[in-house]
């Protein structure tokens, strides 16, 4: 599973990895259910790899977020994203000490929480992902 791969698609749950692509849509595998679905233009679609978090001084990648949240667990699912808010943000905090609390609300946070277990569930192993990121830039 490729980190680059993954998107998540406003109005529907979970996360998918993308498949391959038509000239009208973009086929995805549900990493939670692994039903297929064609995701047409017409739905917001956004890349893993292109969000990050709003800090005080710089904005975080996710893929780091994820790493360090990985170190956090040793490798195993984070607290449910169900958890009251404070218990969330008190989390969030010691993953990412620094984060910018007026832009970065408890939804947010819930989100992040919940695409990391999906991703852990999935198998993926984000200090393996990380270095084959930093391979490629360095190339």
């Amino acid at each position: 599973m490729e980190f680059n791969k993954i998107i998540a698609v406003t109005g529907k749950p979970g996360l998918f990895q993308v498949i391959s692509q038509s000239k009208n849509a973009v086929i995805a595998e549900s990493l939670v259910e692994k039903k297929r679905v064609a995701i047409n233009a017409a739905q917001n679609v956004s890349l893993l790899e292109n969000i990050a978090i709003y800090t005080y001084e710089e904005d975080v990648p996710l893929l780091t977020i994820f790493t360090s949240m990985f170190e956090k667990t040793a490798g195993k699912e984070a607290i449910s994203h169900k958890e009251s808010s404070k218990n969330l943000t008190n989390f969030f905090s010691e993953v990412l000490p620094g984060y910018d609390e007026e832009r970065v609300y408890a939804s947010n946070i819930k989100k992040v929480i919940q695409w990391f277990n999906i991703l852990v569930k999935a198998g993926m192993e984000f200090p393996k992902v990380e270095e084959v990121a930093t391979e490629e830039t360095e190339k």
